[in-house]
This record gives C-alpha cells, sequence and structure tokens, in this order.
C-alpha cells in the first residue's frame, strides 16, 4: 500500500497581515513547515501555529530563510558561509524554544523560498546549511528538492534527506521545476494536481510540461499555503489519494493518519 506526507509551509503571517490560512491547512496536512521569523512569520503568530499543530498532532519542521523580510525570503543572497551557518543555527534555536512552549518538537528542517532553490544546485551554501543542522541536532532531518545534487550532499553528509515534490508546481523534463517566469509553471486546477500527484505516489513518476515521463524519488508532497485556492487543492488532494487507498503519513513521525 501507498503512502505519502503532506507538507505545507505556516505561520507565515506578521502581525495584523495574514498570510494563508494556517488553521484550514493544519486539519489537512500532515507535516507543518513553520515559519523562524527572518522571512516571514512574528513570534505570537508562530507559536499559536505550533499549538495547533501540536493539537492535531501534526509534524512540525523549521522552515529557515535568508533574513529576508522585506523580500519573503525570495530574493537571491550570497552570505558568507559563518553569516548563512549562523543564521541557520540561530533559526533553528529559536523555533525549537516556540515549539517547547507549545508542547510539540522539531523534527527536520526544510529550507524556504531562495534558500531553497540556491542549495539544491550550489554546493557552499548547502555545506552551510548541512552543517548547521548536524551541529544544532545531527538527527533532524532535511527535506530538499526531489532529484536535486544536494540530496546526495546531505546523505553522504550523514543526514536524513526527505525527497519533496510540489503538488502545484509544473516540471522539466530533467526534474527541474518550471521557472515561475513561464507559462504553466503553476497548475491551478484541483483535479489535475490531484491526478498528477496520485501517479506520482503510485508510480514514481510525473508529467513533465513538455509531455515525457520524469521519475521522481519522493517521500513528501508540498502544497503551498499562501494562495487563494490552497485549502481546495489541498482537501482535494488529500480526499483523492485516501479514496485510492493511498496511507497519509507523516514522515517524521511513522503515525498514520486516517482520513
Amino acid at each position: 500500500m501507498a503512502s505519502i506526507d503532506l507538507n505545507s509551509d505556516l505561520g507565515e503571517s506578521f502581525g495584523p497581515w495574514p498570510m494563508g490560512d494556517d488553521v484550514s491547512m493544519l486539519s489537512l496536512v500532515t507535516s507543518a513547515n513553520v515559519a523562524c521569523g527572518f522571512h516571514a512569520g512574528d513570534p505570537a503568530g508562530i507559536l499559536s501555529v505550533l499549538a495547533e499543530a501540536a493539537r492535531r498532532g501534526v509534524s512540525v519542521g523549521a522552515h529557515v530563510g535568508y533574513r529576508d523580510l522585506v523580500g519573503f525570503g525570495r530574493r537571491n543572497m550570497d552570505p558568507s558561509s559563518a553569516e548563512l551557518f549562523g543564521d541557520t543555527v540561530y533559526q533553528i534555536g529559536a523555533l525549537m524554544g516556540l515549539t517547547k512552549a507549545a508542547g510539540t518538537t522539531v523534527r527536520y528542517v526544510k529550507p524556504h523560498g531562495a534558500l531553497y532553490n540556491t542549495i539544491a544546485h550550489d554546493a557552499r551554501q548547502a555545506a552551510d546549511v548541512i552543517d548547521a543542522v548536524k551541529a544544532v541536532d545531527p538527527s533532524l532531518m532535511l527535506m530538499v528538492l526531489a532529484g536535486a545534487p544536494i540530496v546526495e550532499q546531505a546523505r553522504a553528509a550523514g543526514l536524513t534527506v526527505i525527497c519533496e515534490a510540489f503538488a502545484d508546481r509544473a516540471y522539466n523534463a530533467d526534474g527541474s521545476l518550471v521557472s515561475r517566469r513561464l507559462p504553466g509553471s503553476v497548475i491551478h486546477d484541483p483535479a489535475d494536481v490531484a491526478d498528477r500527484i496520485l501517479r506520482l505516489v503510485t508510480e514514481g513518476r510525473i508529467t513533465a510540461i513538455d509531455g515525457s515521463d520524469v521519475r521522481l524519488e519522493t517521500q513528501s508532497i508540498c502544497i503551498h499555503g499562501d494562495t487563494p485556492a490552497a485549502v481546495g487543492i489541498a482537501r482535494n488532494l488529500r480526499e483523492t489519494l485516501v479514496t485510492r487507498g493511498v496511507d497519509l503519513k507523516p514522515f517524521a513521525e511513522g503515525i498514520i493518519v486516517h482520513a
């Protein structure tokens, strides 16, 4: 029987400015990548999301990013190794304190935005993040883009790697994501999203934008939580997977979540 984890980026609201429907998403996903305050999120809001995740039994990961509140962590940056190492350690540590107060724990790390995309292929910045995770707690898992060079780099360094695919993003024939600057890069139809991911989960393949098949090792599916249709896409995907006999299971916990 196939099983998969569903994750979403949460805790990204800032004061009175909301970003997504975190409570609804927490009723649908099995893992939550929670902002750590550098690209988004404020302590009170983050703590609220963590408490809700704990109440629902959703696994928690540290969603670390560049120090870029204005750009929401989506601007390319080139920090020194000392800066990136320190910033990553700082963010994980901050979230660990908040999770303790909320009655849960940090089980994994998922970089955000530009940092996520950069370390997929930039070996130096990838090494800085890997070293930071290991320095805090080498048992923490690292979630990265399926098929990217960082997968083997992190495994060679001794980390447990979680390979992630994206529910609402189009793929190129080489397994990379289609640039958001190009038409068709984001898939908005809930039925299309569900059909693509069901095939990926059960067959290990996804259809690229040119119609070819791409094989991806995948342990978790990301559903972006900051788009207007996010909750509807997540609900339809969850219902489709469960109806087709797929178990939804947090990769960090090993606990099956039933519909």
